[in-house]
Parts: C-alpha cells; sequence; structure tokens
C-alpha cells in the first residue's frame, strides 16, 4: 500500500527530473578558468552509459579534451576557420561526412531556424549584415565558449543511422546529468566540417566518424548569451492522439 510520504517522495523525484530537463538549455558562454574535476565527468558518463541502443550495441565512443589536448585542437580548428574567412582556402575543403540539416529548407523548419539565429545574434547586439561579428561569433563554437572541457563523439563506420540515433540519447543523458550536477552544456555540430582535423588531433581509429561535439563546464552567470532560452512549440503541433 502507498502512504503519503511514497507520494511526496514521488512527487519530488518526478519535479527534479523535470527541473532538470526543462532547465537545461545551450550555454555559449563559460567560465573558462573554473576546471571540471576529472571524476565528475566520469560519474556522468558512467550514468549516461545507461543509455538504450539498438541491441545493446552501445555504439558510442566519447573523446573528453581538456587542458594542452583542448587547446591543440583549438588552435588548428580556429585557424582553419580563419583562413576560410580571409578566403585563403575554400569552405568546400572541409566537408561533413553526412549531412546534418536539409539541402533545401521548407517552412517551418526554417523559420524556426531564422527565429532562433537572430534571437541569438539580437541577444549579442550583432545586427543584420555585421560580417565581422558574425564571424567572430561563429569561431567561438571552435573555442568551446572557453568551455573547459570538450568532448567528441564517434561511432564506427559500419554503423548505421541507428548507431546516431543510440549516441544522441547518450549525449542527452549527459546534459542532464550534467545540469543535474551543476554544470552546463552545449552540443555542437559546427564541428562536423572539421571532422579529419579533429578525429587526427584526437588519435581516432580511422574506422570512426565524428558525430557530433560538446562544450562542458560552469556556465558565466553574468553573460547575457545564457539568458536566451529557445521557445518550444505546443504539444498539439507536435501530437497526435488515436484512441
Amino acid at each position: 500500500m502507498n502512504t503519503p510520504s511514497d507520494h511526496l517522495g514521488t512527487d519530488a523525484l518526478v519535479h527534479a527530473v523535470d527541473h532538470t530537463i526543462t532547465t537545461r538549455h545551450s550555454v555559449r558562454a563559460f567560465l573558462k578558468h573554473r576546471d571540471v574535476p576529472r571524476c565528475i565527468i566520469e560519474d556522468i558518463l558512467s550514468v549516461a552509459c545507461r543509455a538504450p541502443s539498438g541491441t545493446n550495441t552501445q555504439p558510442w565512443k566519447v573523446y573528453v579534451v581538456s587542458g594542452h589536448a583542448r587547446e591543440r585542437i583549438v588552435q588548428r580548428v580556429c585557424e582553419a576557420q580563419h583562413a576560410i574567412n580571409k578566403g585563403d582556402i575554400d569552405a568546400s575543403t572541409y566537408q561533413e561526412n553526412f549531412k546534418y540539416y536539409p539541402e533545401q529548407w521548407i517552412s517551418p523548419y526554417i523559420d524556426r531556424r531564422r527565429q532562433n539565429g537572430w534571437a541569438l545574434y539580437g541577444a549579442l547586439n550583432i545586427q543584420q549584415g555585421e560580417k565581422e561579428k558574425m564571424a567572430a561569433q561563429q569561431l567561438r563554437n571552435f573555442k568551446f565558449f572557453d568551455a573547459p572541457v570538450g568532448l567528441f563523439f564517434t561511432v564506427d563506420q559500419v554503423m548505421g543511422i541507428g548507431a546516431k540515433m543510440d549516441i544522441a540519447m547518450m549525449m542527452q543523458n549527459i546534459m542532464l546529468a550534467s545540469k543535474a550536477r551543476g554544470l552546463d552544456t552545449c552540443p555542437q555540430a559546427a564541428w562536423n566540417h572539421f571532422h579529419t582535423l579533429v578525429l587526427d588531433e584526437i588519435n581516432a581509429p580511422k574506422n570512426e566518424v565524428l558525430v557530433c561535439a560538446m562544450a562542458l563546464g560552469y556556465a558565466d552567470p553574468d553573460a547575457v548569451v545564457n539568458q536566451l532560452q529557445t521557445p518550444r512549440e505546443n504539444l498539439t503541433t507536435f501530437s497526435q492522439f488515436l484512441d
């Protein structure tokens, strides 16, 4: 028989889980010099690997970079992006290994994308046409937004699209486990263009494919950009109940 205390315990757990999910957002300004202890990262990964995967294949592999390893990757990729911005090399030099976004955008997705972009630029006081400021903000992706820890997620190239779904669920676990511990994150597909450089720097085997990256650290509470909260559609927009 359930007791009132059981219900209170359940309510508290529901509130804690819901609060962690709804307060998680992509942070784009971190406290650069506040390190994340390795033991905390290990705890997060140990919890996150409980994510489901097709037939329990557990196809994910995670490379955690900090310190000198992080700085080497940041420098190399930033130099490549800077060369593209200057026109010294063509952007086609670095291509994604899989298409994250569609080649042809349609509504409502393009509308949400634009809303998100201008909300971000608005928070940063970047006006339309200010290409130099836009380029500088883009470059911050490849500095992990000053987060002291970067994570790179790979899968074996023999795996199918399902493995990307599996690793995405594992990444969500990481983001929620981090939030529950007072940390923040930002998943980043921007790194995928430079997968050849990244995979070389982390010494990944040739059979591995970069799926995504993630910044991990403590959010800068004074950064205006961290106040940005992206909207979500009402459930009536994306769900149907069939009885």
